[in-house]
């Protein structure tokens, strides 16, 4: 299926690693063009070489996206250096699981400064570039979010509270641009093969005093599918939801759990 994504500039946030830098090689094997931004100089020099040695070129931006002020800069700062933006996919940001018996109201703010803010600060900057610019055929911001938004989980509780604020925020969003030509698009992963999942896994062993191989593999067994996604499927979706493909597809909430919970 052609996409349509030649030429296009598309601005990850959160490329450098994981889901995002997934997303940025997919995107960049498109044609599109495309510029990561992490706050980790480290990471985003990682990420560039990957993509290089797979014959993929991105550009690469460095802010701490929990501040507006470096998020609106870094917004800048791409269309300056690349032109209009037409595409934002927002994979920045991750909250910390708290067992629910040593959950604080800090926790809470810990969460929403990790993963909400990230997004919001970002996704402002990018719209307000959109409603400033002549309407172009492509307008389209895909928010990468997390089933736990969906899902209550009593080991992430404050993560997915601030999921679920991300969820509505994107969907509230999509209603009151709709007619601007933007189109916001929100996919929630259940557990994927990423670094920060491995973290996750490690330390569920460290607690239950089980190994890394029997955790895994207790996890992928709740899972109708029988295995966790890959980085690269969740890409998938979002270079069709990105793309004109998906043109009157807006304001949708994908769960990407292999089927963990129909009906969520």
């Amino acid at each position: 299926m052609e996409l349509c994504l030649q030429e296009r500039l598309v601005v990850v946030a959160g490329g450098s690693s994981g889901i995002g830098l997934a997303c940025a090689q997919a995107f960049a094997g498109e044609g599109a063009r495309v510029a990561i931004v992490s706050r980790a100089h480290a990471r985003l020099e990682q990420a560039q070489r990957e993509c290089e040695q797979a014959g993929l070129q991105v550009h690469a931006f460095a802010a701490d996206l929990t501040d507006a002020d470096q998020a609106q800069a870094v917004i800048d700062a791409i269309i300056a250096r690349h032109g209009a933006i037409n595409v934002l996919v927002n994979s920045a940001g991750a909250a910390t699981r708290h067992p629910v018996g040593q959950l604080t109201p800090a926790h809470y703010l810990d969460a929403i400064n990790a993963k909400f803010c990230p997004c919001i600060n970002t996704q402002h900057a990018v719209l307000a570039h959109f409603l400033g610019q002549p309407q172009p055929s492509l307008r389209a911001v895909v928010n990468i979010v997390g089933i736990g938004g969906k899902v209550a989980m009593p080991e992430h509780i404050a993560g997915g509270a601030a999921n679920a604020a991300l969820i509505l925020t994107s969907q509230g969003l999509a209603q009151a641009y709709g007619r601007e030509g933007i189109r916001i698009n929100v996919i929630n992963p259940g557990f994927t093969l990423t670094p920060r999942t491995q973290a996750t896994l490690e330390r569920m062993a460290q607690r239950s005093g089980e190994s890394l191989e029997q955790v895994l593999a207790q996890q992928q067994a709740l899972i109708p599918m029988g295995r966790f996604a890959r980085a690269q499927e969740v890409a998938d979706l979002a270079l069709f939801l990105a793309s004109p493909r998906a043109s009157y597809l807006s304001g949708a909430v994908i769960n990407m759990d292999g089927g963990a919970y129909p009906g969520a």
